[in-house]
């Protein structure tokens, strides 16, 4: 038992006496040095990724050879001679005949190589270029500003809102970096606001501005970055290239911006970053101009972007994210009632389906499946599964968080859901739809006043918001029908409706107003299509619970897409009613 405590003494002893905790200590010093020094030009000598992994695998294999040489071999005054055993060294000691050692620059080279990572580290553990402690779990908040189109041509507007539209892409893949999301940033286009003003807005510690110049087949980009807090410069660069370069032009201001920031990129990040999504410029054009219409969500836009869309397929029918436009537009138009049900599903799934073969990485075909498999399929666990992974391709997708976090209130998971919406709104926090998602989740929990709030938000953002309607329910179950009432006038403008709900509210107040509203909206059913999930809500709001079930029922039927939405407080009035319990059953979805 004695000798073991004995033998570790003796072997601890020899390792000091052949020296190898010194040159183990210099090789990892020059080791982190290196793969620093390397890091930091990956991005201006545009290594590739294979180089950034062969210096680690060479490195890492080089320790185990210098620990056994410098067990093996000493430096001495006569020159590298094979280290003799401590017995060896004992005789000549007795001998008298020392061993000459040379002075020992080791001692020095160690304490410079130390005092250099320290340099080096500072930084990162300290002072992290006045940006968040490395210590702590905050991320590097950044924003993306619109371009500013110096082309002299608004109709190349598309053009430089979709290159910030793939550069915060790229820059979303770098996980130390917090990115807020294209459509807070695009609400600073053309502002008076200093970035100071910019930067407190969206809670963030750089921005990124810049400038596009398109001519032809030329194209040139200026990108600055900045410090918020300083106002000082951190980067900045001018690229003259080819239209064909711009990918690469995407990626390099993308890496560009992550080494200013000091945030690491790995491997599988880099490979990413420097994807392209097509060969075909022409098909990327016309993607980038399918884009801009499909942001104005309107019938006739919505068209427009569907019609440039295809152009792109057309021109690369391997380029998956003009399947995912199409696909979009499509749920789109179901979504909004537009068309129905069995006119847009099957070519939403079907274009879905063909983008996730093409690129079953990218976070944005995943979202599409989620919301399909959500609200057209009804398939609760399928839909799950495509949120969580397009969450997982790329945590920074405020729109995935928003809808996720609907479809766990639909499942009751009202705790899960606020935490998903939360995130959303950091990403995205001037985004009138997430703001209008957040109400419906107000709504789901019965928190009233804080609903109301959020959908007066998302009205000051966008006041053609869509979803900004659900204020009406919330402004009714807040006890303020009058205003309530009032919206409804705002937002049914028809001048029959408006006749009927001023008639309907000076007999029965709202709920006489939402009753006249149902039954025009029935009545005009027979003849243009209206989706019967739209004529069931008001018939509810009415307290019309037979009525609201009768189209509860036709909704069913048709399969509408905000079916789902059946735990909102509109339809408590039926929660103890056979039928509506037998339909939640149906769709494997609780009742209360």
């Amino acid at each position: 038992m004695s000798e073991s405590p004995n033998k570790l003494i003796r072997l601890w002893q020899e390792l000091k006496r052949r020296k190898v905790f010194s040159v183990v200590t210099t090789y990892v010093a020059t080791a982190y040095i290196i793969i620093e020094v390397t890091n930091n030009l990956a991005v201006p000598l545009r290594l590739p990724d294979w180089f950034l992994t062969l210096e680690l695998i060479i490195l890492v294999i080089g320790l185990p050879v210098i620990v056994l040489l410098s067990w093996i071999f000493d430096i001495t005054s006569e020159g590298i001679k094979k280290t003799g055993s401590a017995e060896e060294i004992e005789i000549k000691e007795i001998e008298g005949k020392p061993v000459k050692r040379i002075f020992r620059p080791s001692y020095i080279l160690n304490a410079i190589l130390i005092i250099a990572v320290v340099a080096l580290a500072y930084p990162k553990i300290f002072k992290r270029d006045n940006f968040e402690i490395l210590g702590s779990k905050e991320k590097i908040s950044v924003a993306v500003l619109p371009f500013t189109n110096l082309s002299n041509d608004p109709d190349q507007e598309y053009f430089s809102d979709g290159l910030v539209d793939d550069i915060l892409d790229r820059l979303c893949k770098i996980r130390d970096l917090d990115v807020k999301s294209r459509t807070s940033s695009m609400r600073f286009k053309n502002t008076k606001l200093s970035l100071k003003e910019i930067a407190n807005l969206l809670s963030v510690s750089a921005i990124m501005e810049g400038s596009v110049r398109k001519f032809e087949n030329n194209v040139r980009i200026t990108v600055k970055l900045i410090n918020a807090n300083t106002d000082s410069h951190l980067w900045s660069e001018t690229y003259d290239k080819d239209i064909s370069d711009l990918f690469s032009i995407q990626s390099d201001v993308a890496k560009a911006v992550a080494s200013a920031l000091k945030a690491a990129i790995t491997p599988e990040m880099r490979r990413l970053i420097e994807k392209k999504p097509t060969t075909n410029m022409e098909a990327y054009d016309a993607y980038l101009k399918g884009l801009f219409y499909h942001r104005k969500l309107n019938r006739e836009d919505l068209e427009m972007a569907l019609k440039y869309f295809e152009i792109a397929r057309d021109k690369d029918p391997e380029f998956a994210l003009a399947y995912v436009g199409i696909g979009r537009v499509w749920r789109g138009l179901q979504q909004m009632s537009i068309v129905k049900v069995s006119d847009g599903a099957p070519k939403a799934e079907a274009a879905a389906n063909r983008a996730l073969e093409l690129d079953s990485t990218n976070s944005e075909v995943h979202h599409l499946l989620g919301g399909i498999r959500t609200w057209t399929n009804w398939d609760w666990k399928g839909g799950e599964a495509s949120f969580r992974k397009a969450i997982e391709l790329n945590p920074q997708n405020a729109d995935a968080h928003s809808t996720y976090s609907h479809l766990l209130m639909i499942l009751g998971r009202s705790e899960e859901a606020m935490k998903h919406i939360g995130i959303a709104l950091n990403l995205d926090p001037l985004n009138s739809k997430i703001k209008s998602f957040y109400g419906v989740d107000l709504l789901f929990i019965r928190r009233y006043d804080e609903a109301v709030n959020a959908f007066r938000e998302a009205m000051e953002l966008d006041p053609s918001q869509g979803l900004v309607i659900n204020i009406i329910p919330a402004l009714y179950f807040s006890g303020k029908e009058d205003e309530a009432t009032e919206m409804m006038k705002k937002i049914w403008t028809d001048p029959n409706i408006l006749a009927a709900i001023n008639e309907g509210y000076q007999k029965e107040g709202f709920r006489g107003a939402e009753k006249n509203l149902a039954d025009i909206l029935a009545e005009r059913s027979k003849n243009i299509y209206i989706a019967p999930y739209i004529i069931a809500y008001q018939y509810a709001l009415a307290g019309e619970a037979d009525n609201s079930m009768l189209w509860l029922e036709k909704a069913y039927e048709e399969r509408n897409a905000n079916l789902p939405y059946l735990l909102v407080p509109t339809f408590d009035l039926l929660r103890d009613n056979p039928r509506f319990q037998n339909l939640c059953g149906r769709m494997n979805l609780p009742y209360k």
